[in-house]
């Protein structure tokens, strides 16, 4: 006979509990699955008593309903707070059901992209974990194997090295081998094991992988070839919390996802959605709408159908953030639209824009990107991040091949600024940190110097 959830009353109790011991998420997670455990939220910093409810001062404080916030339904056995890297962090609260159709549904794209058909409780499926199991690309790696069967390999490391990953992934003993990647992990993936001569353990080790997601952001064609030519079995992934992790694999719906966009809208529906976002009902609402009894989640990315030529078959493509957008002399920008034309120019993949502050305009389209892709002998001792404007890049032609690639988003989308920076921050998810990177522009734009 299964437990009622805990909490009574169509309620169970939400506890934290720390992301850095994967072993613990999964435990907490089984306990949740079994009926009689509390839903569980990963977070990145220590977890309080296992038996401890949520304590979310910048939430919670003095507000009359305090004990609401630490109970969810009956049915929610994951909460994921989102990275929150260019708005406010929400906590999104996934069901079981939910979680349970988002495995399923992957399994069964894998074994008809990769492999043969089976079964989601299959011993021979096992998992890499290279993500943090707070972000829900990292939680659903840890979900899948327990529908599995099987215990995940995590890599350990504190940050991700390819060399690493290699001596992670020879502890894989199952026959199917999986690995969810952010790109900036693929990207470093690449560039060792195209370092190495012939056959080198690194290459070797990613094409024994059955199927490699690479999701949190746009993938730039370039590097897609660069994996498919190396025989890297590749599957971008487009989804995000509130559909339980990617729910379109290289464009196309998973089982029983819908797909419309409205608007320009991308939109999305199916048994992968969450519940909602935990104590926010305006911006549950703000989100989910309901249509023809069909409940749409509103994604705020911008999107259109094309028909891949290698299969034929409908597909979607994400053009960008709709909320991501500035006015520049009067003239909308979409900032994601110029990434990702500028990321499709060579050694350009891992470029990120930003709006930067004018007088003239109001703001401007800004151009990061790292020392070693643009000129690696500028680096200069002790400075961190370098800023240069259009008049001082006039003569530049990699600079103008820039704004001529980008005028076609609009006159206002060619960027204005370019900073060189040593780094580019990233979110523990892997993701460029979007706010640090618009403060650094502006501490620049006004004068600022960023030393090391």
């Amino acid at each position: 006979m299964t437990a009622a959830p805990s909490g009574g009353a169509g309620l169970r109790r939400l506890v934290r509990v720390d992301a850095r011991d994967p072993a613990a998420v999964t435990a907490a997670l089984e306990r949740a699955l079994d009926g009689g455990g509390p839903a569980v939220l990963p977070t990145a910093g220590p977890s309080q008593s296992s038996h401890a409810s949520v304590a979310t001062p910048r939430l919670d404080a003095d507000r009359p309903d305090h004990d609401v916030l630490q109970r969810v339904p009956g049915d929610v056995v994951l909460v994921i707070e989102t990275s929150g890297s260019t708005a406010e962090p929400k906590r999104v609260m996934l069901a079981e059901s939910a979680l349970r159709a988002s495995a399923a549904a992957t399994y069964a794209r894998f074994d008809e992209l990769f492999g043969a058909p089976g079964q989601p409780a299959d011993p021979t499926r096992q998992w890499l974990l290279t993500l943090p199991a707070s972000y829900v690309a990292g939680a659903q790696v840890l979900m899948r194997s327990i529908i599995a069967g099987t215990e995940p390999v995590v890599l350990g490391d504190e940050h991700f090295t390819a060399e690493g990953f290699a001596r992670a992934a020879g502890e894989l003993t199952a026959e199917r081998r999986y690995v969810s990647l952010v790109p900036a992990q693929l990207v470093r993936l690449l560039d060792a094991a195209e370092a190495e001569l012939g056959a080198g353990s690194i290459a070797g080790a990613v094409a024994r992988f059955d199927a490699i997601l690479v999701g949190g952001q746009a993938l730039p064609p370039a590097l897609r070839s660069r994996a498919e030519e190396l025989g890297w079995n590749l599957a971008t992934s487009y989804g995000s919390s509130e559909t339980s992790g990617g729910s379109l694999y290289n464009g196309e719906p998973l089982d029983g996802v819908k797909v419309r966009i409205r608007d320009g809208e991308v939109q999305l529906a199916g048994p992968v959605l969450c519940a909602g976002y935990l104590g926010d009902p305006r911006r549950t609402a703000e989100a989910f709408v309901e249509d023809d009894g069909v409940r749409w989640y509103r994604t705020s990315d911008g999107g259109r159908f094309e028909i891949d030529e290698a299969t034929g078959r409908e597909r979607l493509v994400v053009t960008g953030r709709l909320d991501n957008v500035i006015v520049s002399g009067g003239e909308k920008v979409l900032l994601d639209r110029v990434e990702g034309i500028v990321r499709r120019l060579p050694g350009l993949e891992g470029a990120v824009v930003v709006a930067a502050p004018s007088e003239q305009w109001g703001q401007v389209p800004a151009l990061v990107v790292e020392t070693s892709a643009w000129a690696p002998d500028t680096s200069q001792p002790g400075v961190a991040a370098t800023l240069l404007d259009a008049r001082e890049l006039a003569a530049d032609e990699r600079w103008r091949s820039i704004r001529e690639a980008t005028a076609a988003a609009g006159r206002a989308a060619r960027p204005a600024l370019l900073v060189v920076a040593r780094s580019i921050p990233l979110l523990p998810s892997g993701k460029p940190d979007r706010r640090s990177l618009e403060d650094l522009v502006a501490r620049l734009a006004h004068g600022g110097a960023d030393e090391a």
